[in-house]
């Protein structure tokens, strides 16, 4: 799991510094692109996955502790909102191609949608996992799908400053 998941940051984080590399050739465009984000939804979703971590991390506590029920409606909470997370990220990416605004609208559009399209398919695997360990809940299974999921995270908590409020 931890050469899934340095890989996984490794990439992420690739995209992050070419993002910033372009950025440095059009500040004022990234930034007038950036403004057509909708910052409140992506603030939310940060609120929800950070909220979905935690219930991971209590899942395996609780679950080393014998609670089993317990751990696993906290997985099932997890993959709730990591499926809630999902539902906002599309209404934002209806939003975007309502206004006519798509990958090729502008350099800072290509890594937006690159990289928040590749984190979602991220979290979309990262739900699937969950529900897994719910239903397959063994304490190194939990852990596992845990690691998975706060890799997620991690990314997003990345993401999220950087292509959403930097300018």
């Amino acid at each position: 799991m931890w050469v899934l998941i340095l890989s996984e940051l490794l990439v992420f984080g690739a995209g992050l510094v070419a993002l910033l590399a372009v950025r440095l050739s059009d500040p004022a465009g990234f930034a007038e692109a950036q403004d057509h984000l909708y910052r409140t939804g992506a603030a939310l979703n940060t609120v929800v996955l950070v909220t979905s971590g935690f219930l991971a991390a209590c899942a395996l506590r609780w679950r080393r502790s014998g609670r089993r029920a317990r751990a696993r409606w906290a997985l099932l909470l997890a993959a709730g909102l990591g499926a809630l997370f999902l539902v906002i990220k599309g209404a934002e990416f209806a939003g975007k191609a309502a206004q006519g605004i798509s990958y090729d609208t502008h350099p800072f559009f290509m890594f937006y949608y690159l990289l928040t399209g590749f984190h979602a398919a991220h979290v979309l695997a990262g739900v699937a996992i969950l529900l897994l360990v719910a239903w397959r809940d063994a304490p190194r299974n939990i852990e596992a799908g845990a690691q998975f999921w706060h890799m997620v995270d991690l990314v997003w908590v990345l993401l999220y400053p950087v292509v959403y409020l930097a300018g």
